[in-house]
């Protein structure tokens, strides 16, 4: 009995220093062109155009007013684990991020790790910004301190047991590391720049994707649609060609400027907010990004649930 309770207290010590050491947050960049920090003269324009690219104004932009350069955060993000509160990102000194360094931006973006040492959740996309390319980053964060500053502190999370353990955000980031993105040198520029937007700062797979039950993209269907993931009544539209077959790269464009879609519509639910920040882009990159989303073969999606008949 005694070998048996021995036996079973070191299985457990184990077990709980292997999740320990795998669970431990990464605060350092992911790969190795990331991991020093070369002499940079920061582009401020092309810091805007990856704010817009990232749709960082989508989320973090403060409740209540239409000026997307105030991002105090404070958005509630309801999701099938708990809602979640954007952060404040602004340059603000005390509630955002005025004292960070440009290697806590670099690691929180690429590893998921704030500046303390904790797991981001992964309802910040850092899967897919850690696809973008350092120079875009270093720009990136020199553009947000050119922002207003803004006071306040976003409410804490209300996620509960067991996702409320930040530790477990580490078993997730190993089981979903994120889809890499790879350059296609067969491809032309323009391709190649909309499937880094696409599949880089504009997270675009990040809602345009069903999910598994632990939250993680499936991967067999990236791009094919489903449900709201802010757990609103509402289905994210399939972007592939299975969907969009009748859509022409132009008019993919258009909706990414204006919100109106080929068939006299406009788009809704959180798209509305994605649109206000694909419409602060140049011309030459909607069309890139619709050049690419135009080239996603065609791929079934989860069933669309029958919509509810009107009372």
């Amino acid at each position: 009995m005694m070998r048996k309770l021995v036996i079973g207290v070191i299985v457990v010590t184990v077990g709980l220093a292997a999740f320990w050491l795998v669970t431990i947050p990464s605060t350092g960049p992911s790969t190795d062109r990331w991991m020093t920090l070369p002499a940079h003269n920061p582009d401020l324009a092309n810091g805007r155009t990856m704010l817009f690219a990232g749709g960082c104004p989508a989320c973090h932009a403060t409740p209540g007013q239409d000026d997307l350069t105030k991002l105090g955060g404070g958005a509630a993000i309801k999701t099938a684990f708990g809602t979640f509160y954007a952060p404040n990102i602004s340059p603000d000194p005390n509630d955002g991020i005025g004292r960070w360094r440009e290697f806590d931006f670099i690691t929180a973006l690429a590893q998921g790790t704030s500046p303390s040492g904790t797991h981001y959740y992964p309802v910040f996309p850092y899967p897919s910004y850690r696809n973008m390319t350092l120079p875009d980053v270093l720009d990136l964060f020199a553009y947000l301190q050119t922002l207003p500053p803004v006071a306040g502190r976003s409410r804490a999370h209300d996620v509960p047991f067991p996702f409320s353990v930040r530790r477990v955000v580490g078993v997730w980031k190993l089981l979903f590391p994120g889809e890499p993105f790879h350059p296609d040198p067969s491809q032309p520029a323009a391709w190649n720049r909309g499937a880094y937007l696409v599949n880089g700062p504009g997270h675009c797979a990040e809602c345009h994707s069903p999910r598994n039950a632990l939250g993680g993209i499936k991967a067999g269907q990236r791009f094919a649609g489903g449900p709201e993931p802010e757990g609103e009544e509402g289905w994210v539209p399939n972007i592939t060609q299975k969907e969009l077959g009748s859509w022409s790269a132009k008019d993919i464009a258009y909706m990414l400027e204006t919100g109106d879609t080929p068939d006299g519509d406009s788009v809704g639910g959180s798209m509305t907010k994605v649109v206000k920040n694909t419409a602060q882009l140049s011309a030459a990159d909607r069309d890139a990004i619709a050049t690419y989303i135009k080239s996603l073969p065609p791929v079934d999606g989860p069933p669309r649930p029958p919509k509810k008949k009107s009372e």
